[in-house]
């Protein structure tokens, strides 16, 4: 029987691309209906596509594979946006105003509008987290309705290269997948692995993956700090491969003996590691090239933590995604950043039941497409398949495709989004198509008041010039009616 009522999210990978399909109930718990998997190593590269062409085949094949699985049309898919050159980037917007204003709601979207119009060189704002907003000498968080003669806005902007975000949204249009919304995937992550205590108290967030690790800096329930390193759990395998190995069997290598710190009490002289039937390789060779690549992943996610809350991460280190799952990862990231407080999330917040060995491992690695189904909200479904159809060839009962720009017809000001929502190329063209019209009209408006003043200067000028003119003719009239005749001179 076809799934009538499901929601669908893709997240583009490092290695590959993962399409899911599941159900939410009331209480948050989540059922998995199906999962499938497409390689996209012959196309993206540290999450970001880079051959528009092959990922919109890979595309196409995950919507293909779960269309077969789901019995059912997919009218749109949630996204998530992630991986390299995702960064963030702090923005002051200052406004003064006259003494005694009391600051209103109209005051603080001018600031957040003002704040989305900068402009980065070849970069998108993705989103805006709003920090705090400064009036006077005190930081608020709602500052409305409070008397001031200047407000301060502090914002968060979440950056990625214009051509990764224009590549991706070309790829989902080419395969005719429309986007019902598109998150950043790190957002999307964090509300589902993290606690409401771990926000607030201030905590660090580490997603440790193949080729990159995203860093997530939390205080008071704020996103203070996002960046993608390109640094993972592959760079590992290819410096134990530098022992003349192939990829394949450095990788089992890392799986079977890597440790992210092992104290050198435990190393044994001149134990040793088989590579294969004739080779082995010393472990203290083994030992020294798996922590040097460990210890400076830690080192770089450390270094991205802003200085003022290096102090203040009262939550501790959360670690998820493939990397967590090494051997003493805790205790690697312990001895670095001195922090003791430590968590693996393995798994999501939320109630998940699957058949999938993936989501049931409960490795962290399926914990962002998860994320990004639980934050979809609309209906995926569309018409069911005819059963005698051919499934990877056109539907007959299918209805007309629905586009990306059919679903975001009315854009969105960027102050009414949830935190993580990243507009697609669509509805930022249907927003500048507003902005312009907008300007059109205040500057078609602007010539019409400018030609009525001067018309109306004209006539003022005119009235003047008549009554002066009036005035001098009937100052002429009266002197000469006051000239005295010839015989009253006599």
């Amino acid at each position: 029987m076809a799934a009538k009522d499901f929601i669908v999210a893709i997240e583009l990978g490092s290695s590959k691309i993962t399409g899911i399909a599941g159900k939410k109930s009331m209480d948050g718990s989540i059922q998995v209906l199906a999962v499938v998997r497409e390689d996209a190593t012959s196309c993206i590269r540290k999450g970001v596509v880079y051959n528009i062409d092959k990922t919109s085949v890979c595309l196409t094949n995950v919507i293909k594979k779960l269309k077969t699985l789901l019995k059912s049309e997919i009218s749109q898919v949630y996204v998530g946006v992630g991986g390299q050159s995702i960064r963030s980037m702090r923005n002051v917007i200052i406004k003064k105003l006259p003494d005694d204003t009391i600051i209103s709601q109209d005051m603080i979207n001018e600031l957040m509008d003002n704040n989305r119009n900068m402009s980065y060189p070849d970069q998108e704002i993705l989103d805006a987290a709003t920090q705090e907003y400064k009036v006077g000498t005190q930081y608020q968080v709602d500052p409305v309705g409070i008397q001031s003669s200047k407000i301060e806005g502090n914002f968060l902007n979440i950056l990625c290269r214009k051509s990764f975000y224009r590549n991706l949204n070309k790829c989902f249009e080419n395969a005719k997948i429309a986007i019902a919304e598109m998150y950043l995937a790190p957002i999307a992550l964090a509300q589902s692995v993290l606690t409401e205590a771990e926000k607030r108290s201030g905590c660090m967030l580490v997603d440790l993956g193949a080729d990159t690790t995203t860093v997530s800096v939390y205080y008071k329930n704020i996103l203070r700090h996002l960046v993608v390193i390109p640094l993972g759990g592959n760079n590992i395998t290819k410096d134990i491969a530098s022992l003349q190995m192939e990829e394949s069997e450095a990788e089992e290598m890392k799986l079977k003996y890597a440790s992210a710190f092992t104290d050198d009490s435990e190393i044994e002289e001149g134990k040793t590691i088989d590579i294969d039937k004739e080779r082995s390789v010393d472990i203290q060779t083994f030992v020294d090239i798996v922590e040097a690549r460990v210890n400076e992943i830690i080192q770089n996610a450390w270094n991205q933590v802003p200085l003022e809350y290096n102090d203040k991460l009262l939550g501790g280190i959360i670690l998820t995604g493939g990397g967590s799952n090494m051997k003493n990862i805790k205790k690697a990231f312990t001895n670095f950043t001195n922090i003791q407080k430590v968590r693996i999330a393995n798994t999501v917040i939320q109630n998940v039941t699957s058949t999938d060995k993936d989501v049931n491992a409960r490795n962290g690695m399926m914990n962002t497409v998860i994320g990004l189904l639980a934050r979809g909200d609309m209906n995926c479904a569309g018409s069911a398949i005819n059963p005698s159809a051919d499934l990877f060839g056109p539907n007959p009962n299918s209805s007309t495709t629905t586009t990306t720009t059919d679903i975001h017809r009315q854009p969105r000001t960027p102050g009414t989004m949830a935190p993580g929502v990243v507009m697609t190329e669509a509805e930022k063209k249907k927003m500048e198509e507003a902005n312009r019209r907008k300007e059109e009209e205040e500057r078609r408006r602007k010539e019409e008041e400018d030609l009525r003043r001067q018309e109306e200067e004209k006539r003022n000028k005119k009235g003047l010039f008549s009554r002066i003119s009036n005035s001098l003719s009937d100052f002429a009239r009266r002197m000469v009616s006051e000239e005295p005749d010839e015989d009253d001179k006599k």
